[in-house]
């Protein structure tokens, strides 16, 4: 959050949104490390463990 505000933190886990925000930012972040840096990621793709080289790696535009 860029400000102050009164929001409770249990009021945070019931709505989710900032925790969402905040993982997909975060997960954006590794990617852009991973592609720039030359290392591959691994996901999970239909039961299997696959290795995404770097040059393969997808950046969302958000």
């Amino acid at each position: 959050m860029d400000k102050k505000t009164d929001i409770s933190i249990d009021q945070i886990f019931q709505e989710g949104t900032l925790i969402d925000n905040a993982l997909k930012q975060a997960v954006q972040e590794a990617l852009v490390r991973h592609k720039q840096s030359g290392h591959p990621i691994v996901v999970w793709r239909d039961g299997k463990i696959v290795w995404i080289q770097p040059e393969e790696i997808s950046l969302s535009k958000a």
